[in-house]
């Protein structure tokens, strides 16, 4: 709409222009100098308004331009004065300034927004000039971690504490690297990673820090308050009645001392009273060395072995004690090529200790039922299941089923899930639970 208008406008003041030339020609040629003058001044005239439409627009668009140039978009072009093509031309320069304002306003929000998110989580971000080292972004957690000040370039750093300067910016951490960095006569344990970006033909890097000693300590006192009190749990259960029988004992032998012409000492009863003594102190024993057995898992030793394969093992291994049980099993492979990079004894103990659970938890069913299962998951990696149609897991109860010492059965001793988890934590994998009540329980090890 505005160029038709514009060149139809100029189109016309050529046509006039046009008009005006060839009656100054006229004139010249048949001698007229009324026609002559009339032509030229007409002609004159022509030319001047022609320039005059030109540089109008020529002068809106400048405008329009050297705005654009200083990103000046708060300018309104008037669009109630000058000719149509002129208002259609500052209605169009209007809409662009009004349409990259609002652009620009969001692009703010989300800078605001994504801005007040950084500052707000705990881990240390800066940004940085790869050339120059000037400070394009860093936020506060940054600044408390390193324990700097505020500063506008990186060399900041270097001048003050140039191992952690060549730490930080000169070393590449492609991916997430624990390192000990020293700071202020301390060392913090943390985890760097860094990436290299670019900006308008400049390029910038991204280091991201963590300080992970705090979670560290945090998830670390959290585990020793759980374990220490399953540990005082199952250690006062033990002392109690051994503590309780020796003062009965003893005052029992009190009395024969200081009386025996009143008391007797029955020796059955002392023999039986020993004994249960005796019992208890094995199994406190018994309890030490399970909780000693916890550290004997320190690594794996990895080979290659076809799913189908380890579940013939482990069926080979169990068959006695299913059949005993009278319970349906079953083994599946969605894959019989599926192989597992695992270390095979250690992984088939947490099957046979899986099986075992459920085996238990099934005894009370009529028609028990357990399935092993193997198979890729949606991410390509292999998972092994264990699903029983057993009594269930108690809400309650499913987070410290995996803590040490901590059971829900009258002998267990609360090692082996324990254990299960740690050997799938030395595999770098996870075990994962679900559970319902009066419907079943699944483990999944997860590789």
């Amino acid at each position: 709409m505005i160029y038709r208008s514009y060149v139809i406008s100029l189109l016309l003041r050529i046509a006039l222009l046009l008009l005006g030339m060839v009656a100054l020609a006229f004139g010249i040629v048949k001698g007229e100098l009324y026609i002559l003058i009339t032509g030229g001044l007409i002609s004159i005239i022509l030319v001047f308004n022609l320039i005059q439409f030109v540089m109008k627009r020529f002068v809106a668009m400048d405008d329009f331009f050297e705005s654009v140039k200083y990103r000046d978009f708060s300018r309104w072009f008037s669009e109630k004065h000058g000719t149509q093509d002129v208002r259609q031309l500052h209605k169009g320069f209007n809409l662009v300034n009004k349409t990259i304002k609002s652009i620009n306003n969001e692009r703010q929000a989300q800078f605001v927004y994504l801005h007040k998110i950084l500052e707000m989580v705990d881990v240390g971000i800066i940004a940085y000039n790869l050339e120059t080292g000037e400070v394009l972004w860093s936020n506060d957690s940054f600044l408390k971690i390193m324990d700097f000040p505020s500063f506008k370039n990186v060399h900041f750093v270097e001048s003050r504490k140039p191992e952690l300067y060549d730490e930080l910016f000169e070393t590449y951490h492609p991916t997430a690297a624990s390192v000990i960095l020293k700071v202020n006569q301390e060392s913090i344990k943390a985890l760097i990673s860094d990436t290299v970006f670019e900006i308008e033909e400049e390029s910038f890097k991204l280091v991201v820090v963590q300080n992970i000693d705090e979670t560290l300590n945090k998830n670390e006192s959290e585990a020793w308050k759980k374990l220490l009190s399953v540990m005082t749990h199952e250690i006062m259960n033990s002392i109690a009645p051994i503590s309780s029988l020796a003062e009965t004992l003893q005052g029992h032998i009190k009395d024969v001392q200081e009386a025996p012409e009143e008391h007797t000492l029955e020796l059955e009863d002392l023999y039986a009273g020993i004994s249960s003594i005796q019992k208890r102190s094995q199994g406190l024993m018994k309890f030490a060395k399970t909780y000693r057995s916890l550290n004997k898992v320190t690594k794996v030793h990895r080979t290659s072995i076809l799913a189908v394969e380890l579940f013939q093992n482990i069926e080979d291994l169990m068959r006695p004690t299913i059949m005993e049980k009278e319970i349906e099993i079953a083994f599946h492979c969605e894959n019989q090529n599926l192989a597992l990079q695992i270390d095979t004894h250690l992984i088939e103990q947490v099957l046979i200790n899986l099986i075992l659970n459920a085996i238990d938890a099934t005894s009370a069913i009529q028609k028990a039922q357990i399935t092993i299962t193997a198979k890729t998951n949606t991410k390509g990696a292999p998972q092994i299941s264990v699903r029983d149609n057993g009594k269930g897991i108690p809400e309650e109860v499913q987070e410290s089923i995996f803590i040490p010492f901590f059971t829900t059965k009258a002998t267990g001793s609360g090692i082996g899930l324990s254990l299960c988890k740690q050997i799938m934590t030395l595999h770098q994998g996870k075990i994962a639970i679900n559970s319902q009540e009066e419907v079943g329980t699944e483990i999944t090890l997860l590789f």
